[in-house]
């Protein structure tokens, strides 16, 4: 897989977003995409453009049968010439700096 989105889905709405969010995940299944959803938007992976934009469309469209606005960011990263999977981007961060990518301190007072 050489295209790599960050979607970001969300309706403008004051309650929890977390039954829209799921709407918008669950839309991603129609489509050959790979994803994982983060608590700030999804990463997906597809073979081409042409299919993340369909799975991007769908789970914006998703939201908007339950809300009366949608906004929805969408960041891509088509890597033509290369199969690289996300994962593998977040496996060279991980060589330079010798760790994990992650912190282990939990929010806190």
């Amino acid at each position: 897989m050489t295209c790599i989105g960050f979607l970001s889905v969300a309706p403008v709405v004051e309650e929890s977003m977390a039954p829209y969010v799921a709407d918008a995940v669950a839309a991603l299944d129609e489509f050959d995409v790979a994803y994982e959803t983060t608590p700030m938007g999804t990463v997906i992976e597809a073979d081409d453009s042409e299919e993340l934009f369909a799975a991007a469309h769908a789970a914006h469209e998703a939201v908007g049968a339950r809300s009366d606005r949608v906004e929805t960011f969408l960041k891509i990263d088509d890597k033509r010439g290369v199969d690289q999977r996300a994962s593998e981007k977040v496996d060279a961060v991980e060589r330079e700096l010798g760790r994990d990518a992650k912190s282990d301190a939990e929010g806190g007072d």
